[in-house]
């Protein structure tokens, strides 16, 4: 399905009332997920051991230690 294709079915799912903002929202919502998609056929993922270790990492720093 082709980003067109997608952005009109997404326009189509929202009532007749819906703000501007409410129509970029969920654009960007759909089209952030069919983004997420292409990349994951892609293959461009992270193990999730990988993200594990690396979240673990990031934390570190951030929580004070247990006492």
């Amino acid at each position: 399905m082709s980003r067109k294709e997608l952005a009109l079915d997404a326009l189509a799912q929202l009532p007749d009332d819906c703000t501007s903002e409410e129509i970029f929202e969920h654009l960007r919502f759909m089209l952030g997920i069919q983004q997420g998609i292409d990349q994951l056929n892609r293959g461009e993922v992270i193990p999730h051991k990988e993200v594990k270790k690396e979240l673990a990492r990031w934390m570190e720093g951030l929580l004070p230690p247990c006492s």
